[in-house]
């Protein structure tokens, strides 16, 4: 169970089919026994009218992802295609105007307007689309994750997290990476143990070149660098 925010070591008795059935639930629900025990007690609680505090049982209930980013909609792009002013041309002759020809017989020969010449090509269209934010990247217990997405999740939950750091002074959903129109940002997700850089503990922070922030023992550190 939790206390001021941290673990306290209970031992009580069970029965074994009590037990493997509660192991059997944190399996499907990729969590720890010691959380389901947790929860079954501070429930037993609240009924009993006794613990209505969710909060003061298990600090990590607060977590919640934040909502990611919305990108702004593209800024409309200007036409720079000129249309040609059609001038009048030069007067035409008798025989290809319009009706019949004074004193020539028969039916008049018909007037065909001349095609207006092709529109320019628009020269201040690029060929390719303006490159986006250049990638991030972490390293992590030697090896190089890219990050590419507006959220990137790091907790203890190996199906809730992009990267899974199975210790149990970790939180479900401890920290995440937010890219921010082109602009990756660390922030802590309520959790337990929080996150440190430079000695001090923080809520949120612009990641620069060569960044180092530490959740536990735990080092983490970031590059632009390929």
């Amino acid at each position: 169970m939790y206390a001021n925010g941290k673990r306290s070591l209970h031992q009580f008795h069970c029965s074994d089919a009590l037990w493997q059935t509660f192991q059997r639930m944190a399996e499907e629900q990729d969590r720890d026994v010691s959380e389901l025990i947790s929860e079954a007690m501070m429930s037993y609680a609240q009924l009993s009218g006794y613990q209505t505090d969710v909060s003061a049982i298990d600090p990590a209930a607060g977590e919640s992802t934040p909502p990611p980013p919305q990108t702004p909609p593209p800024a409309p792009q200007s036409s720079n295609l000129v249309r040609p002013r059609l001038t009048p041309s030069t007067p035409l002759p008798p025989s290809t105007r319009l009706g019949r020809p004074s004193g020539t017989p028969g039916p008049g020969v018909g007037y065909v307007a001349p095609s207006p010449p092709p529109s320019p090509r628009n020269s201040a269209t690029p060929d390719t689309a303006a490159s986006g934010p250049p990638p991030l990247y972490l390293v992590f217990d030697n090896q190089k994750y890219r990050i590419d997405k507006d959220q990137f999740i790091i907790g203890r939950g190996a199906k809730s997290s992009d990267l899974p750091i199975k210790d149990g002074n970790i939180s479900r959903k401890h920290a995440a990476v937010i890219r921010r129109n082109g602009t990756y940002f660390i922030k802590d997700l309520g959790s337990t143990n929080g996150i440190d850089f430079k000695g001090m503990r923080i809520d949120n922070k612009r990641i620069d070149e060569g960044d180092t922030f530490h959740l536990c023992d735990y080092e983490l550190r970031f590059t632009y660098k390929r």
